[in-house]
């Protein structure tokens, strides 16, 4: 479903937590053992949809025998009132896992629809839009999933899959060109370092920087370091990204432009599910 992503852990942790010692009480006491519970899932807003998936396997999780039928697929951009997803099975199993699968639809969804709306405000530039480890612990695979769906690519999913020397790293090693030069050294592939001064970049490219983070640079300074890079390595524009200033940004050239937020301060976007009426 989600590569590298433990689903059916991730479900059951989470239906454990709302469940707790005591089960779901209400559904218990209010719902007849038999009775059967048909509804339709559906979105109160504009969204770009992420965790349908997900949502199934808390609905399958409970009662294996349920009937889903999905209407859209992840990454869909769906219009206020669409309807997602039609289920139908034992009414105390799909209400126990309704706010579970919600909340997860809800989260990733959100993610995405933020995503998107990045997306297209850099159509056209030709700059690649990335999303940052600023993730809820535990969420990183599925809230970066969500940010696929809404047409980001993946920066660093960890800590080992390249080197990021930020400003705290140059401190302490001692300056950009001996943090990369070490990086080097050590025979990492990937080493990407963060710059905020012009000055600091044909150092960091001497000592083996394969990509260059241009940290909170105004556009007017971001530009003029892409053309003293010269296409050499990959640039990103990083820092204090916002709607509002990131089509300037992109159009500075940048390769990259990488924005904390899209996981960071996403609102969950408003999914409902009711009982169907027809």
């Amino acid at each position: 479903m989600i590569a590298g992503f433990d689903v059916a852990a991730f479900v059951a942790a989470t239906l454990a937590e709302d469940l707790g010692d005591g089960g779901d009480i209400t559904s218990a006491a209010v719902i007849p053992e038999q009775a059967r519970f048909t509804g339709v899932m559906d979105s109160r807003d504009a969204i770009t949809v992420a965790g349908l998936p997900l949502a199934e396997a808390f609905f399958r999780t409970l009662d294996p025998d349920v009937r889903i039928e999905r209407l859209v697929e992840d990454g869909d951009r769906v219009s206020r009132g669409t309807d997602l997803m039609r289920i139908e099975g034992r009414a105390r199993a799909l209400l126990t896992a309704e706010r579970s699968a919600l909340n997860t639809l809800q989260h990733l969804s959100g993610v995405a629809t933020l995503t998107r709306t990045y997306v297209d405000a850099i159509a056209g530039t030709g700059a690649v839009l990335l999303d940052t480890r600023k993730t809820i612990p535990g969420l990183r695979l599925l809230e970066k999933y969500a940010t696929r769906m809404g047409g980001a690519t993946n920066h660093r999913m960890g800590l080992w899959d390249a080197a990021m020397i930020k400003d705290n790293h140059v401190a302490v090693a001692g300056g950009v060109a001996e943090a990369a030069a070490r990086a080097r050294a050590a025979g990492i592939a990937r080493i990407i370092v963060e710059v905020d001064r012009v000055d600091q970049i044909e150092p960091a490219l001497a000592a083996g920087a394969t990509h260059l983070l241009l940290d909170n640079m105004p556009p007017a300074i971001l530009r003029g370091a892409v053309t003293l890079v010269g296409g050499r390595v990959p640039t990103e524009a990083s820092g204090g990204v916002t709607l509002e200033t990131i089509r300037a940004i992109a159009e500075t050239g940048v390769t990259y432009i990488s924005v904390g937020r899209l996981t960071q301060s996403a609102p969950a976007a408003d999914i409902g599910l009711d009982l169907a009426t027809a």
